[in-house]
């Protein structure tokens, strides 16, 4: 009879469990069922310092099943035993180098972690963006992390792509794809959704919270900039056309390979005096904006192989990341007055692609990660590099770098890879 009542008890559980994060458990369906479940993604892009915008895509096959028709599928599948079975709490993490640890997150395969960011006023509380409808919680600085409810953000028949999060005290913001804005006055505690234009010209890709009393920044793919101070009740453009109208128009600019220009930009950063850069899909140019200006400003990329990514240093310089392993700073602190006013910095990457580059808050140690899992560190901003080899065994692309403390970073990467800065043992 006890286990009976136990079996019953750990059921209970694990339905309470399912029904809180049914997309999770789409694997396990497809296990008990015979369901097929395809996944394909592509990553387009890369990072930037402090911000990053990834091109992504997830194409899904399950049949007519909705995402709580394969929750409790996978319930009706499991027998008591495996029930009891099913690990209790959150996975522990993995020491893979003595500055990081890989956290084992509750999610399926074929996720693409994008974005990260804790709130000022709570630092132990902070939120993970990805693919999938992906919306992650942590309390505790990020050792562990739970599924965030959030009802506004989630739709059965909307697979949305969460690009960017951003907070100022307690305030924060959500940008995603399909066009979709998320926003809280109390730490994350509670989200609404906010309505947004259908006509807005391109997809959201970044979000910046420039105040604690309404204020946000806010960026589509194709260059358009909108300014709130009212919590999102109103929004003014701060550019006059996409960056695809200025190329159109300024054809005789110079700026190789953007004449009759239609894509997107596949990066975009922000620096704290509000400036903006942005890299043209292709990788063949790039475009600055500052406040007070009109148009999008283009620029012809330093090198001769594609830009992978751009950002700007912690002395208001540019570093791009390009084809090939190569790395390049511009020579001054601000940006260059002429096109090829950069210097190749020596990483020694043995053609490993670089996707992203950060520095710690403190602006001396300058932090690189790209593809199989390679991870670079320079303790001289930037002038020499280590290669940190314990990483070598994460099986997967690293997309994004970030600190939010000289003692807080992490690394996010495709197929739900997280890493947490441990710092040097």
């Amino acid at each position: 009879m006890a286990s009976i009542v136990n079996a019953a008890s750990a059921a209970a559980r694990v339905a309470a469990s399912v029904k809180a994060t049914a997309a999770s458990y789409k694997a396990r369906a497809s296990a008990f069922h015979g369901l097929r479940v395809q996944h394909t993604s592509s990553v387009k892009a890369s990072a930037r310092s402090g911000v990053q915008v990834v091109k992504a895509s997830a194409d899904e096959d399950a049949a007519t099943f909705g995402r709580r028709d394969i929750a409790k599928g996978a319930l009706a599948g499991l027998s008591a035993a495996a029930i009891a079975a099913m690990p209790a709490g959150p996975a522990k993490a993995e020491e893979v180098s003595k500055y990081w640890e890989i956290i084992d997150l509750p999610l399926e395969p074929g996720v693409i972690l994008l974005d990260i960011a804790f709130v000022p006023d709570d630092p132990k509380r902070g939120f993970l963006l990805g693919t999938r409808q992906t919306i992650l919680e942590t309390t505790d600085g990020g050792k562990t992390w739970d599924f965030k409810s959030i009802p506004e953000g989630s739709d059965e028949d909307v697979n949305y792509r969460f690009n960017s999060i951003s907070f100022s005290g307690k305030e924060g913001w959500i940008v995603g794809k399909p066009a979709i804005l998320l926003h809280t006055t109390d730490g994350g505690e509670n989200w609404e959704r906010v309505g947004l234009s259908p006509r807005l010209p391109g997809a959201p890709v970044l979000i910046t919270a420039t105040g604690s009393s309404g204020q946000a920044e806010l960026v589509t793919d194709e260059g358009a900039i909108y300014l709130t101070t009212n919590a999102a009740r109103d929004w003014k453009a701060a550019v006059e056309e996409t960056i695809s109208g200025t190329l159109n128009r300024t054809v005789s600019s110079g700026v190789q390979g953007a004449s009759y220009y239609t894509g997107t930009l596949s990066t975009i950063a922000r620096n704290n005096d509000g400036d903006y850069i942005g890299l043209s899909s292709r990788g063949n140019f790039y475009m600055t904006w500052s406040p007070g200006q009109s148009y999008w400003q283009p620029h012809n990329r330093a090198s001769g192989r594609r830009v992978q990514s751009m950002g700007w240093r912690p002395d208001g310089g540019i570093w791009e990341l390009t084809r090939g392993g190569g790395i390049y700073f511009s020579n001054t602190d601000a940006l260059p007055e002429e096109d090829d006013d950069f210097s190749e910095g020596k990483i020694g990457s043995r053609g490993f692609g670089l996707l992203d580059l950060t520095a710690k808050p403190s602006g001396k140690q300058f932090w690189i990660v790209g593809g199989s899992g390679s991870v670079f560190y320079s303790n001289d901003a930037g002038k020499s590099w280590k290669r940190d080899r314990g990483t070598d065994n994460v099986a997967g692309n690293l997309y994004n770098v970030k600190f939010n403390s000289d003692d807080s970073g992490f690394i996010l990467g495709n197929d739900g890879i997280l890493l947490r800065y441990v710092g040097p043992k």
